[in-house]
């Protein structure tokens, strides 16, 4: 992999990452480009007051691509937007392989959803307490059980049984939707990613956990299902609002997240010509937001 390194002011640091973003870069950081000088500064403020800035003055923006001609590609259509003046492309640099995602996931504890379902890791043995529990190896594929989007899509399952139902997991990650589903009886399931990775893991965490499932592609979706659940970020579910809801069958449920509070208005207007989403649930500023078509 290959990392693209730039220095923004405070206000083109948004952009820029949406810019990056679109670009296909695999990861955007920022950091704090007066770290362990003078100029540095904390960005957090008293216990419950706002913060004294949104950002820092000067950030670095590091961008991952799988290509050093796509960082190349990346950096020259940065520098010809009008958005990118006052920032400055500092270099282009190799990024060592390793596999900081299972490196990160593999410290992760066993999590509750509620006081008898867990999810536990397999490496660990589960709680006294639980009644019901998902083993899960992440593998490369986003969803722990430690984020709050997936903790609340997993409470609205427990909460909302889908026995005897089909339901679709769109964006499934490491399948833990799916198989949360399973758990408490639904009777047939997709999950699809546009991971391969994903896939994999899915595949490999339904076998573990003795669940049936069909993993795939998005296009491997069909029909009409009971239950749809998509846990991925505001920005994509706004532009798959009419495919998510061509898939809830009438009477069916839709169960959306990856959502911050801040962006529920925006859902509620992009789905309202096909559903009316609420808030159902919320937590450490995301929202869980569903609707009966």
């Amino acid at each position: 992999m290959f990392e693209l390194r730039l220095l923004c002011p405070e206000e083109r640091v948004e952009p820029v990452s949406d810019a990056l973003d679109a670009l296909d870069a695999l990861s955007v950081s920022v950091e704090d480009a007066d770290a362990q000088t003078d100029a540095e500064r904390a960005l957090f403020g008293e216990p419950g007051l706002p913060p004294p800035k949104e950002g820092w003055s000067r950030s670095r923006v590091l961008a991952l691509f799988a290509t050093e001609a796509a960082a190349s590609e990346a950096g020259d259509i940065l520098a010809a937007q009008d958005f990118f003046q006052g920032c400055e492309i500092q270099g282009i640099a190799q990024v060592p392989d390793q596999d900081w995602v299972r490196l990160t996931q593999s410290q992760f504890a066993p999590v509750p959803i509620t006081p008898e379902f867990w999810i536990v890791p397999t490496w660990h043995e589960p709680p006294a307490q639980a009644r019901q529990l998902i083993r899960l190896d992440p593998g490369l594929a986003f969803g722990t059980g430690t984020h709050p989007t997936t903790r609340m899509c997993l409470r609205w399952i427990a909460n909302n049984p889908p026995a005897g139902k089909r339901v679709l997991d769109y964006g499934c990650g490491s399948g833990i939707l799916a198989i949360g589903a399973a758990r408490f009886g639904a009777a047939e399931i997709d999950a699809v990613d546009i991971d391969p990775a994903a896939v994999q893991a899915t595949v490999a965490n339904a076998q573990a956990n003795g669940v049936q499932l069909r993993a795939g592609l998005p296009a491997e979706a069909a029909g009409h299902y009971e239950l749809v659940l998509a846990n991925i970020l505001a920005m994509p579910l706004k532009v798959l609002a009419p495919l998510l809801c061509a898939h809830v069958a009438p009477g069916g449920a839709l169960v959306l997240a990856g959502i911050l509070e801040r962006q529920a208005d925006e859902l509620k207007e992009a789905y309202a010509p096909f559903a009316a989403l609420e808030v159902s649930d919320s937590e450490d500023g995301w929202v869980l937001m569903t609707a009966r078509l």
